[in-house]
């Protein structure tokens, strides 16, 4: 019996059980990242940290995310679909306890690599299998269940992850995810179609093993440099070197091979070019902020965990209004949407780099719902205009390299945001002490003396930590204007993409939201494009 026919025979309450299964599995998936962000300062505190190091901690997790996405396809190729997801979500409840009892930084980073990892196929798996087992008709109500999960996630997950740490301490943020990843387990274990025969696919192991070391040295090239001084580090030339010969490796291989493991011809055409540019902006501009506002907010302006997570938690708000506005974003010209919310993003950052330390909690709700309502209106016209003009069979290496660029962004802009903050605090904090000396009369004004009196060790204590708060917000403002930067530039970008041809965007918008892997027969893979096409026509 096939798998197509074991899912016919499927009952409607099965069907749901499954789609209840599924939608916690993305929910999960997508809580993880903001759920870590929330309690970044006090898992800072507890190990000793700085803040470029505890950063690691979210962008070591997106780089697994990145490099393991690819390999979805030849995964349920090799081992099935059900025995893929279940062992993927498997090693995402064991790796999600180990996160709640690293004892320290190292280890902790350790099983975040391993959550990302391991973690990384269960998205396009669950909506693929959502697709499969539900008839036509049904999908449109699937996709919209099974996205309202990753709506959810966001605004719950900060949210109570913060109040959490907060009552009781920063492992209960991971401890809090268990019983909903083993209630996910279970469903998936018990209720999946059995797999059936797998097939044996050539993947392009060259290719990936060489990318996927020459990013994770510019990674760590990037996260270890402002401490250890760059290149004159001994470690950091020779993770230079790796990174140059394997990118090398990986760009001769891509060349000549003949399946090579990312087709370099892709990029040929032009709007899928300068989608992968923009999906690579888009990857930079959509989680940074969501790794620095809780450090500024919890350790400078002085706002408790709780309240980190409200605020955090209202990017999902504004990422939930975004989802209703992309239902009716066919009906707009892609590019115009596109260039709209990236000037939103940019206005937005612009905006926090006029904060201070009085800042209040609702102006930075605000300012997160806008961010979170610009991410959910461009990722939809995006993924329309990136590929409206590419041949169908393309479609999937696409999406991989799609995703991958996405990933990759954030990762390593967030290194070299860190990066800025730590290396414009030390600059900005030895221009400050200049002013500080006897000679300065405002320093004998009776309302600075009486807070900070140089006179006196305690006094000089006091006004060095203040100088440092100073410095640090300063560094802050000066990493929100480099996101504005980067949303301005991706404005122009935007707009010389060419229209999307509607027949070609009904197709691509499903595929690139819902991410499905390629299926191991072509048989099974024919299908997926006349049901996601009517997944959204409507």
């Amino acid at each position: 019996m096939s798998q197509a026919a074991d899912t016919q025979e499927l009952t409607a309450l099965r069907r749901a059980a499954i789609l209840v299964s599924g939608m916690l599995t993305v929910t999960l998936y997508f809580t993880t990242i903001l759920v870590v962000s929330t309690v970044l300062p006090q898992i800072q505190g507890a190990m000793s940290a700085t803040p470029d190091e505890v950063s690691w901690i979210v962008t070591f997790n997106i780089l697994a995310i990145a490099i393991a996405t690819p390999m979805t396809g030849w995964l349920v190729a090799r081992f099935g679909r059900r025995r893929t997801m279940c062992t993927c979500v498997a090693g995402f409840v064991l790796s999600t306890l180990m996160c709640g009892l690293a004892p320290s930084l190292e280890t902790l980073i350790f099983w975040r690599i391993v959550q990302g990892a391991i973690g990384a196929p269960t998205v396009p798996l669950a909506q693929s299998i959502l697709l499969d087992i539900y008839p036509k008709e049904q999908h449109r109500f699937v996709m919209g269940m099974n996205g309202m999960g990753v709506i959810l996630g966001p605004i719950i997950g900060p949210t109570l992850a913060g109040q959490l740490a907060e009552d009781i301490g920063w492992r209960w943020a991971f401890h809090m995810l268990l019983p909903v990843s083993v209630l996910a387990f279970l469903g998936l274990f018990l209720l999946l179609p059995r797999d059936q025969k797998t097939e044996r696919i050539r993947f392009d192991w060259i290719g990936f093993l060489s990318l996927s070391i020459a990013v994770g040295c510019l990674q760590y090239l990037l996260a270890r440099g402002p401490r250890l001084d760059w290149f004159e580090s001994q470690q950091l030339v020779v993770a230079s070197i790796v990174g140059v010969v394997s990118f090398y490796v990986f760009i001769a291989h891509s060349v000549t091979a003949e399946k090579p493991f990312l087709d370099l011809r892709l990029l040929t055409n032009r709007n899928l070019a300068l989608g992968f540019l923009l999906v690579t902006l888009f990857g930079m501009l959509a989680f940074t902020p969501m790794v620095i506002l809780p450090t500024l907010l919890r350790q400078h302006v002085g706002y408790p965990d709780a309240l980190v997570g409200w605020v955090i938690g209202s990017r999902g708000v504004g990422g939930l209004i975004g989802f209703f506005l992309a239902m009716w974003i066919e009906r707009i010209d892609p590019r115009l949407s596109m260039a709209t919310g990236f000037c939103l993003l940019a206005m937005s950052g612009l905006w926090l780099t006029f904060i201070n330390i009085d800042v209040t909690p609702w102006e930075l709700a605000v300012n997160g719902m806008v961010q979170g309502m610009c991410i959910g209106i461009v990722f939809v016209p995006l993924s329309i205009a990136t590929f409206s003009d590419l041949e169908p069979r393309k479609r999937p290496e696409a999406l991989g390299v799609f995703h991958l660029l996405r990933n990759l962004g954030s990762s390593l802009f967030i290194s070299v945001t860190i990066a800025s903050i730590v290396a414009s605090t030390g600059a900005n904090y030895a221009r400050m002490i200049e002013v500080l000396n006897p000679f300065n009369p405002a320093l004998s004004l009776p309302w600075v003396v009486g807070a900070w009196d140089a006179s006196t060790s305690a006094g000089l204590s006091r006004l060095s930590r203040e100088v440092t708060r100073q410095a640090s917000v300063i560094a802050y403002i000066n990493a929100f204007g480099l996101f504005t930067i980067v949303a301005a530039c991706a404005v122009p970008a935007a707009l010389l993409l060419r229209r999307a041809r509607p027949a070609a965007a009904d197709v691509a918008v499903p595929a690139a939201v819902a991410k499905a892997a390629p299926q191991p027969s072509p048989s099974k893979a024919a299908p997926e494009p006349d049901a996601a096409r009517k997944a959204a026509a409507e």
